[in-house]
């Protein structure tokens, strides 16, 4: 059969330059190149795009208002389309009623094989759902946990109730409830609560109401006493504390904590289906094991009725396995899961499907994975191919790459200096090819010679959060630590949790979104616009507030949007440039005002690289030069915030704060999205942020950073309760002799 081919001509969306390109259909092919130069705008923009429109153009008129709304591609043609599914990094909400299990429709089976052969019977499969009102738990309404009380910080148990065990302000010694307390002579006042019998801590937490006479001066009174716990419960909990007064709210917060649901136990179901079981196990109990120990839990059950069940559902266990989520439970919440984690989950959801001829497009699918786990990625990109699909991967890690049957290189540098092809072909030609990543494919960075002396250290003790086994470890102070690990090792709980948790002014630099407003952009997210803004006020002797779009320079027509948004009913809602300011968001009279020759348009339509020629104001040259230096030379200082990737946000996020001295920065993974060519300029500027006196902790899989650390922190052995300790404290060159090390035997290489 002869081989086919998607063919774009003409290509102009973004930065691209009216180019052609053909891709092999069911076959893998990669798009690599700098970051912004392009990939995103062929890929994603025109053909994800274009293959989205044409889809939802079979659909009804009515149907198709309550789909996604797509506008045709800059491009001349696209042909040969078929389906487009995109597999990105975007985390998967859903809230807390969103598990593994739900989303990847394991749990619709295991709901249906307990209706079938669970006992005691108990009705149709949808009673074993936890966003069944029919099955989920009374008391937490399925959702696993519950706002309850702190004892650590309710109470001091090393103190008797005379010497203010109760920290609670209500029970402050000698005050109204501490008195009701004492005066039913239920509880030795002058007995240190650690002492107290079983009996007596219950009485005093969660006694329900008696009936007790006290004296008030000289009369007898009858009260009802009930335990501490009870009262605050029903006082605060079960009443809605946000309709108590807001200094009440602040009182009583920090003795409130979200804990497993005390019926549940944190299962989500009702007790009624929490008896009904197979071999012993109820539902539950399954979904919340590692996935190897439900797989080996499920090959136990034998009924026949239950056998096609039970092979559908080993099945998906085994790719969840294969993909490297292993240490995964079915109970585990989609929203914790990290960007890396979501794609691969959304992997095994499309690996069950049956659908043929699909277009899988793929970005980056190799973040959050350790060097040793990307062949078990790259082996699912091949058997999504041999099934009959294409699949386009946008990628910068040479291990992803070298699987690709056809490779299209977009460059040769970012933004306006972009949007060429500079490559099509195979891996080995790209080998020979002198473009960035041709050559930098062939580059092998040294481990650094000499490491940097620490100038203290920040312990971390017994931390026992997830899955950390009791781990105590040091984080030394005025140098680069990197801490590393295959994927659930415990490097997150570790960091982000724990570290974070005792350090909270660390300034955290992560992929989470900076903005998702049409009118936030670079310039006003970095302080540059304040500037800008008094620098044109000056040379033209105006009010600053007239060069915002927000403000009193706003085009009134489009109020400074720049776009008509037109609801055209039942038709797409239509989006043109405003006819007034011609898409510039000011007023004419704002526009007139120039400042060295440009307009505020004209500056906000600038890319990074071009406004650093242009400025020569001291404070607006230092922040455009930190974006420079973390790689956003081709970034319009207009480009709303929200059309950034996770990996643009967090550059912008640590160009904004590179000034800061003395501090800890602790960064996620911070080469996402990075090209090759561009990570040693990102170990220019951690390291100078370490020359500067600050503690900086990363979380890396990527090689080049792990060589260029003073001190590595390897997490392990494997992930999910297989991890959770610290295999290796020291320099990358101790690392090298390290044994049951995983990251030393791919630092060798």
């Amino acid at each position: 059969m002869p081989q086919e081919y998607i063919e774009i001509h003409g290509a102009r969306e973004n930065n691209l330059k009216n180019i052609s390109v053909r891709i092999p259909k069911r076959k893998i092919t990669i798009f690599t190149g700098v970051s912004g130069s392009g990939k995103s705008s062929i890929v994603f923009d025109t053909i994800a795009t274009e293959s989205q429109r044409l889809l939802n153009e079979n659909f009804s008129m009515f149907v198709r208002n309550f789909l996604p709304k797509y506008s045709q591609p800059e491009a001349d043609s696209i042909e040969n389309l078929s389906m487009s599914i995109v597999v990105d990094q975007k985390r998967m909400g859903g809230g807390s009623h969103s598990t593994v299990g739900t989303v990847t429709d394991i749990n619709t089976i295991l709901r249906l094989m307990f209706s079938r052969i669970g006992q005691p019977h108990i009705g149709p499969s949808n009673v074993f759902g936890f966003n069944d009102p029919k099955g989920m738990c009374p008391n937490c309404n399925g959702l696993g946990r519950k706002l309850d009380v702190d004892l650590e910080k309710f109470m001091d148990t090393s103190k008797s109730l005379n010497e203010g065990a109760i920290l609670f302000p209500d029970y402050a010694v000698e005050g109204w409830y501490w008195s009701q307390l004492i005066s039913t002579g239920m509880f030795d006042p002058d007995k240190k609560l650690s002492k107290y019998s079983k009996k007596e801590m219950d009485d005093l937490l969660h006694s329900g109401p008696i009936k007790i006479k006290t004296k008030v001066g000289a009369k007898d009174f009858n009260m009802t006493f009930e335990g501490i716990i009870t009262r605050f419960t029903n006082k605060y909990i079960k009443g809605d504390l946000k309709s108590k007064s807001e200094r009440t709210q602040k009182m009583v917060e920090p003795y409130m904590t979200m804990g497993p649901c005390t019926m549940c136990h944190g299962m989500r179901l009702s007790q009624e289906v929490l008896k009904c079981k197979i071999n012993g196990y109820n539902i539950g109990d399954l979904t919340s094991m590692e996935i190897p120990v439900l797989i080996e839990t499920l090959k136990k059950f034998k009924e026949p009725v239950a056998e096609p069940l039970v092979k559908a559902i080993l099945e998906r266990l085994q790719n969840l396995v294969d993909i490297g989520l292993e240490y995964l439970s079915l109970s585990r919440e989609t929203d914790t899961l990290s960007g890396g984690e979501s794609q691969r989950v959304k992997v095994v959801k499309h690996l069950g499907s049956s659908l043929t001829d699909v277009i899988y497009i793929f970005d980056e699918p190799s973040v959050g994975l350790h060097p040793r786990d990307v062949h078990r990625m790259n082996e699912l990109l091949q058997k999504l191919r041999d099934k009959g699909n294409t699949v386009i991967v946008v990628e910068h890690d040479p291990d992803v790459i070298k699987v690709a049957d056809h490779i299209v290189d977009v460059g040769p540098h970012a933004g306006p200096k972009g949007g060429e092809i500079v490559f099509e072909g195979s891996y080995a030609n790209l080998l020979k090819a002198k473009t960035l990543t041709g050559t930098h494919m062939q580059q092998s960075v040294p481990i650094k010679d000499s490491f940097r002396t620490p100038t203290g250290k920040l312990p971390i003790k017994n931390a026992k959060v997830n899955n950390l086994q009791n781990v105590s470890v040091n984080i030394p102070t005025g140098v680069l630590t990197v801490v590393t690990g295959v994927a659930g090792s415990g490097k997150s709980s570790l960091i982000n949790e724990v570290f974070q948790h005792q350090h909270p002014d660390s300034i955290v630099i992560d992929q989470s979104a900076v903005g998702v407003n049409s009118r936030s952009n670079p310039a006003t997210y970095t302080g540059i616009m304040d500037d800008v803004r008094k620098a044109f006020a000056t040379a033209n002797k105006v009010q600053p507030a007239l060069f915002s779009f927000n403000s009193k320079g706003a085009c009134e027509n489009c109020q400074g949007l720049g776009v008509i948004y037109t609801d055209l009913a039942f038709l797409n809602e239509a989006k043109t440039p405003c006819e007034v300011c011609g898409g510039k968001r000011f007023k004419d009279e704002v526009l007139a005002y120039k400042l060295n020759g440009k307009s505020i348009s004209d500056v906000l339509s600038m890319n990074v690289g071009q406004a650093l020629e242009y400025f020569e104001l001291k404070e607006v040259v230092k922040k455009l030069q930190a974006m420079s230096d973390v790689g956003l030379d081709y970034l319009g200082l207009g480009q709303p915030l929200s059309t950034l990737s996770g990996g643009e946000c967090q550059r912008i996020k640590l160009a904004s704060e590179l000034h800061k001295q003395g501090s800890i920065y602790i960064m996620d993974e911070p080469t996402t999205g990075l090209h090759m060519s561009d990570i040693g300029h990102l170990m220019e500027v951690i390291n100078r942020l370490v020359d500067t006196g600050n503690t900086v902790v990363v979380i890396e899989h990527n090689l080049h950073v792990i060589k260029n650390a003073d001190w590595i922190i390897d997490m392990g052995p494997e992930g999910g309760s297989k991890g959770g300790q610290v295999m290796f404290e020291g320099t990358p060159k101790e690392l090298l002799k390290a044994k049951g090390s995983l990251t030393s035997a791919y630092l060798k290489n």
